[in-house]
């Protein structure tokens, strides 16, 4: 799909793309916070794989055919109107059961989370002032929350004090996944960006707005 999308910018003389990438590129040895000149990159997902990729291509056309590219290492992004996720599935586990909730992995994965409108606040920053032929960011928060944390506020916002929490085990929730992340955000705050929530803030806010869509009856 990039490359589509690239050919036809030559084709049709498009000059500029933003490009959404994400943490996982880093791959799960990176230095913590990692920078955005941590490399190689060594993604053990296919999800991070296909981002690199993405760049990869990306970068090739800016010095092939003279594009202007701003590519963004995105955090965990989460917010109103989302239809997958953590926070999306423990509503939906809630509604089906509220008197329990299954967390996979032991609890432990531990991520930077980023409310979506700061994210498309930080893009739209960055693009106006970043003017290199390639601009590379991460964009994410100033700290972390585990999945532990994320059941807790979840279980909060929904009302159900009395779900029990049961962790399935294991250092991650799935394969691919990576238990620990957390961006470098000094090249993003230089710009003059910050985020206006933390990660908790975030999530409880997130959790709020899928409740309302969701609905637990």
């Amino acid at each position: 799909a990039t490359y589509n999308i690239l050919e036809a910018m030559r084709v049709n003389g498009v000059k500029n793309i933003a490009f959404a990438s994400s943490s996982v590129v880093y791959g799960e040895d990176a230095p913590l916070p990692t920078p955005e000149s941590h490399g190689p990159c060594m993604p053990i997902s296919l999800y991070g794989a296909s981002k690199q990729a993405g760049e990869g291509l990306i970068s090739s056309w800016v010095g092939t055919f003279g594009l202007q590219a701003w590519i963004f290492r995105f955090a965990n992004i989460i917010g109103a109107r989302g239809t997958h996720g953590v926070i999306f599935d423990f509503i939906h586990k809630l509604k089906k059961d509220p008197s329990r909730l299954e967390v996979l992995g032991n609890g432990l994965q531990e991520k930077s989370y980023m409310e979506v409108g700061d994210c498309v606040d930080g893009i739209l920053h960055v693009m106006e002032q970043a003017n290199e032929p390639l601009n590379l960011y991460n964009l994410g928060s100033h700290d972390t929350a585990s999945v532990r944390r994320i059941a807790e506020i979840v279980v909060d916002v929904t009302g159900c004090h009395d779900a029990v929490i049961e962790y399935t085990g294991g250092d991650r929730g799935w394969a691919g996944d990576i238990p620990r992340a957390r961006l470098g955000i000094e090249k993003m705050l230089k710009s003059g960006f910050d985020v206006t929530m933390n990660s908790d803030e975030a999530i409880r806010h997130t959790a709020a707005c899928l409740l309302s869509e969701i609905g637990l009856e």
